[in-house]
């Protein structure tokens, strides 16, 4: 079945066309098999789907283009297998084959969609991670489409968990986009997959991305858009969510903030507000004790004045000036505690002379 089904997905039939064959109760080996004259009479076909089809029996060698996808370790599922990822059989659109490297999801795990923009903030990028390493702890996947900015630090987080995340991109499997996530595509393979709808080789076209958002929110169980500006893909993703009947959460943010338009939208929309990582925790009634008790085991071994600058401190920059206006240090008191602080991990400077927590 898979080798024929791999052979329609190439004919070049819309994803339109591939679903009523399916409706039609027409399989690729039987469509194979069919004269020219007996796919005219299929009603979903069109006299130049019937001339694609019959162009790409004369020229595709099936079971050489077969042989070539399986020695590339490419894996391949049609909608007409069992196997196929049920959550996406109740989609508009349902994709009639996926390509992966690695694995598909599993269909008895929860898993939730972390998308978001390309040039995130550090508050946005803190979040994330910490959203997605709480996650994996407890045996959610992650799902976003390996982008630079959030959904490079959801991947990131899950990973750092030892979780299983999987990538939807808009390109081949075979190829990494962008090219500085290659960390996370190689990782990825082992400890989730590598998804598209899209054959090997097909180049990062612009306008593949919307169309693999539907993908993302398929799969996902819940939707969390953590930054978008006004116009943004995430917000493609959280729109196919909603069409779909999924939960959407948004992280707000300030009405000055342009990552925040997107997200404070959403909200206006009706989109849930994503308050904390705990709160989340238990609204998908999971267990937040497994990073708040090891972060507050941490927060025991600060000294005092650590303490209370790290209390002054927030998931958005604060300047050096804000710290001392509101410490009991000066200048000269404060810079040894803000680098011990850094040395043990609980903050970051982002530029100089402005802090964000990291935990």
């Amino acid at each position: 079945m898979s080798m024929y089904a791999y052979w329609l997905a190439n004919t070049g039939l819309t994803v339109h066309k591939l679903t009523g064959l399916m409706t039609e109760g027409i399989g690729a080996e039987e469509l194979y098999a069919l004269q020219e004259s007996q796919m005219k009479k299929i009603r979903v076909l069109d006299e130049k789907d019937v001339e694609k089809i019959t162009q790409s029996r004369r020229h595709w060698d099936v079971q050489e283009h077969w042989g070539k996808l399986q020695g590339e370790g490419i894996g391949f599922v049609c909608v007409e297998e069992a196997r196929y990822p049920q959550k996406l059989r109740r989609i508009s659109a349902t994709p009639y084959a996926l390509y992966y490297i690695g694995r598909l999801p599993e269909e008895t795990r929860k898993s939730v969609a972390i998308v978001g923009a390309r040039t995130r903030s550090a508050y946005g990028s803190q979040i994330t991670g910490k959203l997605a390493r709480a996650l994996a702890q407890n045996r959610m996947d992650i799902i976003s489409g390996m982008a630079m900015g959030i959904d490079a630090d959801a991947h990131s987080g899950a990973l750092e968990e030892n979780g299983d995340t999987y990538a939807v991109l808009g390109c081949g499997v075979d190829v990494c986009y962008p090219k500085r996530n290659r960390y996370l595509y190689e990782k990825m393979q082992d400890r989730g997959g590598i998804l598209s709808e899209y054959p090997p080789g097909t180049p990062p076209l612009p306008g593949y991305f919307p169309q693999r958002n539907r993908i993302i929110a398929g799969l996902a169980d819940y939707v969390i858009v953590m930054e978008a500006r006004k116009k943004s893909g995430s917000l493609i993703t959280a729109d196919y969510a909603m069409e779909q009947g999924k939960e959407v959460y948004a992280l707000p943010g300030r009405v000055t903030d342009a990552l925040s338009e997107g997200t404070n939208h959403l909200i206006q929309q009706g989109a849930g507000i994503f308050v904390s990582v705990e709160d989340f925790l238990q609204e998908l009634q999971l267990q937040p004790q497994n990073i708040t008790t090891q972060i507050d085991f941490r927060k025991n071994l600060l000294e005092k004045d650590e303490s209370l600058v790290y209390a002054l401190l927030d998931f958005y920059p604060v300047g050096l000036g804000t710290l001392i206006e509101k410490s009991p240090y000066g200048l000269v008191e404060i810079l040894p505690v803000l680098e011990r602080l850094e040395q043990k991990g609980f903050i970051q400077e982002t530029i100089p002379n402005y802090y964000i927590k990291t935990i």
